[in-house]
């Protein structure tokens, strides 16, 4: 017995080392790094709000700050997705209903009148896909590829920012990056080679048959800057520049591990295996789980590239209480052309991912109502990064429509208390429930509803 259909490895690790960045950009994604942005959808790279998310935003933003004032930013969203999977022959399969909180943390001070640090911490990619394993009585058909994936990540991201002149700041960091991944998944005896062109299948046994549940765990660190710029054009009108740079990971310690499945297949005289007549099929795979076996606990490795992110952003001072902003953001989705994974006993898989550059349009408005008091509202649309053959239920994404609302307030002399909803509706999306390259066999749905809080001191 020789090739297994290890997808769950090439396909786990993937999401371990890819999940920042895509994240990032579309996918399952959570780009709301302050409850303020998030308000007006995401919008922050010509006026960063004055609180600890312009880190991310765009860091030139920390220059807000007064010499002398220190800043602690301290909040939360809360992510309600739900989402499903017609298949093209019957029957629906959905997302397990979870909340996932996604917390950040900011500090930062003025140094001087023109110059400002910070630290930011914060896990904006933290997110499960978790399918109802059997719907109506009938298992989820996307096992073999993925039914469930677990994504943690910690950004600790240091910051600096210095004003050149009156109208203009530059702003740069680092992007430290700690991720931990649990992923399962179910392995088809029916794809399994017997000998050289030689599976299973052939020889009988029924297409999703499962006989071995799999599981990666791992974790991964990586490395990458941003730098940032904001310009005054007049005293209504700044743009702004955010360059998030492309970087390597490098996944060393992915570690694969299988548990048996029993078939309950008994094997009929003159069997192609050669067994003895009622031979228990299952006797014969449990050789493949123990010590030395092709499914046997073992390691995994790979390399990937996550791209580049360029964003350009205007705001707009309509008048003195009214606000108007735009984003655009470029992710260079291209580098991800296809990724090698090494396991140590299952060997070498190649999954082709072919993605195409994305697009995010941000449109927000703030207004301010008077006494500290600010509303906000916002629109968001983008296209999706994977291309038809690369829509699995580890990561079903597609083209997105997103709405926000938003109010802050002040409290007291020195605080603040933002509060934000955001709605993701993202476009049915035809896709598939085993890896490349089998065909598309039906259509994945997702939304989402998010709500932020965060609170801001100054002292």
């Amino acid at each position: 017995m020789r090739r297994f259909h290890v997808w769950l490895a090439v396909g786990g690790l993937v999401a371990l080392a890819g999940a920042p960045g895509l994240a990032s950009a579309q996918g399952f994604s959570v780009n709301e790094h302050g409850t303020c942005a998030m308000g007006r959808a995401g919008t922050g790279v010509a006026a960063p709000c004055n609180d600890g998310s312009s880190m991310f935003m765009n860091p030139a933003g920390l220059t807000q700050l007064k010499k002398g004032q220190t800043q602690i930013s301290v909040g939360a969203t809360f992510i309600r997705p739900s989402g499903g999977f017609e298949a093209d022959t019957g029957g629906t399969s959905d997302l397990e209903d979870h909340t996932f909180p996604v917390p950040a943390l900011y500090v930062s001070h003025g140094f001087s009148e023109k110059f400002a640090a910070g630290l930011g911490v914060f896990a904006p990619y933290g997110l499960t896909t978790d399918w109802v394993k059997k719907d109506n009585g009938v298992l989820f058909p996307g096992r073999f590829s993925s039914y469930k994936s677990h994504i943690a990540n910690i950004y600790i991201q240091p910051t600096v920012a210095y004003k050149i002149v009156d109208r203009m700041s530059i702003g740069a960091g680092f992007d430290f990056n700690m991720a931990k991944l649990e992923l399962k998944q179910r392995l088809d005896l029916s794809e399994v080679e017997v000998a050289p062109g030689v599976t299973f299948g052939n020889l009988g046994i029924a297409y999703g048959t499962d006989f071995a549940d799999g599981t990666v765990e791992g974790d991964a660190t990586s490395m990458g800057f941003h730098i940032g710029t904001t310009v005054e054009v007049t005293d209504k009108i700044s743009i702004g520049f955010r360059y998030l740079s492309r970087h390597t990971v490098d996944v060393d310690d992915g570690e694969a591990t299988f548990d048996q499945v029993y078939t309950g297949i008994i094997l009929p005289a003159g069997n192609p295996l050669g067994a003895p007549a009622g031979t228990p099929l299952d006797t014969i795979l449990a050789a493949q789980f123990v010590a030395g076996g092709t499914l046997s606990k073992q390691k995994g490795t790979t390399s990937l590239q996550l791209p580049e992110q360029y964003t350009l952003g205007a705001a707009f001072k309509a008048t003195e209480r009214l606000s108007l902003l735009f984003d655009w953001t470029m992710t260079n989705w291209e580098v991800w052309d296809e990724v090698v994974l090494k396991l140590a006993k299952a060997g070498t898989n190649t999954l082709p991912q072919n993605y195409d550059k994305t697009y995010a349009y941000r449109f927000g408005a703030e207004y301010g109502i008077g006494n500290g008091r600010v509303v906000r509202g916002g629109f968001i649309t983008h296209n999706g990064a994977a291309p038809d053959e690369t829509v699995t239920p580890t990561l079903p994404e597609g083209g997105r429509s997103e709405f926000t609302l938003g109010f802050g307030t002040g409290i007291g002399s020195s605080g603040s208390l933002d509060l934000a909803y955001q709605y993701i509706d993202q476009g049915d999306r035809r896709g598939r429930t085993r890896g490349y390259p089998a065909a598309n066999d039906g259509v994945y749905s997702f939304n989402a509803h998010l709500f932020g809080a965060t609170f801001t001191w100054n002292f």
